[in-house]
């Protein structure tokens, strides 16, 4: 038993040296790129890439490059890594552009850098990924781990260390006070290990080294009564609750002065996440705005010319944590719905203009909502804001409805890339949009953002579902 421990109780010297590398690569990559060109490591050089490390640092906790990646494929590991390094690369450009440097480094020696340390984030983790599921499969630093209880949690526990042997984790089977005639027939294929006892004399023998208790939270003094027992051994003690009868959004561990606590539904944009977001934000947005400034006063002089009535359409929508805000279009219709009754676009709709017609079709008239987005109002990214009235409407008919509001709405979507864009004229397609807004909070991050923003170039502007 002495070498299955040798990693895992010195976690906390390994998290320290895959930062302490990484600030390494970064750091002597740049170096190098310099010495490559024949370029002297000038004050300027080392301090651009002082500035990378830290902003590295920052982005991949942002992203969760540092989390653990026992139980994730590598294909994964490389996206967001990869993922962090470009918009590192990103932010340093945009700084360096603002502090007017860019003239003095060599965009050879940039580019070489970017490279270089691309490849040797990525390549030291896939080397170690490989040593530690190796050492795994060979039977270092394993565990031996028992489930309390037989239900659904328990057997996707038992499902999942089976599909993830690197995890180092054997599963020692299940044990539960009932006998297996009284649990459901659903589980009547599953074999009993033993008591909670027997699982106990087998852990203080030194058989057994996690224990993960799978009961339902209502059976509270059982729960309690184990967690006793367990308390008379040295296992690792989990608790799987069965939250998966919740719709989670982002749960965490939080404290509040000494008192742990878990979140249920919370929003994954907090503290430097909100600031990478808004940062990104900000720089798209301006970037966009002075591209498309031209078509811009092209469309406001077509819808003022063609029809009567203001350029811009400003509909009281909710924002981030259901508060109210006003978003910002370009005037499509002979009508201005923004009341306690707002009726949706329909095929043929007679309220839709000439100009309207074209600019809904294409998504045109959604551009002003980029300067809401610099407003602070939205985000680029993010669940599409509703009409007040709608929002009213199917809040009370779909579970869940409010926690879309959980972060700012956006231009574009999760929802709207995967087809729910548009015409919402029956339930079901309002439920599959917010099953994607909630999708999308549990899983931000910024490397998704840039996703959406991608798809929604080929995919996003036109849809047959809009009118």
């Amino acid at each position: 038993m002495s070498n299955q421990g040798m990693i895992r109780s010195h976690q906390g010297g390994f998290n320290f040296v895959y930062r302490l590398i990484d600030i390494v690569i970064v750091y002597c990559g740049l170096a190098l790129a310099a010495f490559y060109h024949d370029i002297s490591f000038s004050f300027l050089y080392s301090s651009a890439g002082l500035i990378a490390a830290i902003v590295f640092m920052l982005c991949a906790e942002s992203l969760g490059v540092y989390r653990s990646w026992r139980a994730s494929d590598a294909v994964r590991m490389f996206f967001i890594t990869t993922g962090a390094w470009l918009l590192t690369t990103f932010m340093v450009i945009v700084i360096v552009f603002f502090a007017k440097m860019t003239g003095d480094l060599s965009r050879g020696v940039i580019a070489w850098w970017v490279l270089l340390v691309w490849f040797a984030i990525i390549f030291w983790r896939m080397v170690f990924r490989f040593f530690l599921r190796s050492l795994r499969l060979s039977g270092y630093n394993s565990r031996n781990a028992a489930v309390v209880g037989l239900n659904k949690s328990a057997m996707r526990m038992r499902d999942e260390l089976a599909a993830n042997p690197e995890l180092g984790i054997k599963f020692s089977g299940f044990f539960d006070d009932r006998s297996i005639k009284r649990l459901n027939e659903e589980y009547s294929d599953e074999i009993l290990h033993g008591s909670i006892n027997d699982l106990i004399e087998r852990t203080k023998l030194g058989q057994i080294d996690l224990i993960f208790i799978a009961l339902p939270l209502k059976a509270q003094k059982r729960i309690a009564q184990v967690l006793d027992l367990c308390g008379d051994t040295t296992a690792s003690v989990h608790l799987i609750p069965d939250f998966f009868t919740y719709n989670l959004l982002h749960a965490r561990m939080g404290v509040v002065g000494d008192l742990q606590t878990l979140s249920i539904y919370e929003t994954p944009i907090l503290g430097f996440n909100d600031i990478m977001k808004r940062s990104f934000d900000i720089v798209f947005s301006l970037l966009v705005l002075l591209g498309i400034f031209s078509p811009m006063l092209l469309i406001a002089a077509a819808v003022k010319l063609t029809s009567p009535g203001p350029i811009i359409f400003k509909q009281a929508r909710y924002g981030l944590d259901g508060k109210p805000i006003f978003v910002w279009k370009f005037r499509s219709m002979t009508t201005m719905d923004n009341g306690d009754k707002v009726v949706q676009a329909t095929k043929g709709d007679a309220r839709i203009t000439k100009v309207g017609a074209f600019i809904r079709k294409t998504s045109l008239d959604e551009l002003p909502q980029f300067i809401n987005v610099l407003q602070g109002r939205m985000s680029v990214v993010g669940p599409r804001p509703h009409a007040v009235a709608h929002n009213e409407e199917y809040r009370r008919l779909i579970p869940y409805y409010m926690l879309r509001h959980k972060v700012k709405p956006g231009i574009t979507g999760w929802a709207q890339i995967n087809g729910y864009r548009g015409e919402t004229d029956t339930l079901d397609k309002m439920e599959g949009r917010i099953d994607y807004d909630l999708d999308y909070i549990r899983n931000w991050s910024l490397l998704m953002d840039v996703k959406i923003i991608f798809l929604t170039v080929f995919k996003g502007f036109t849809d047959r579902n809009v009118h």
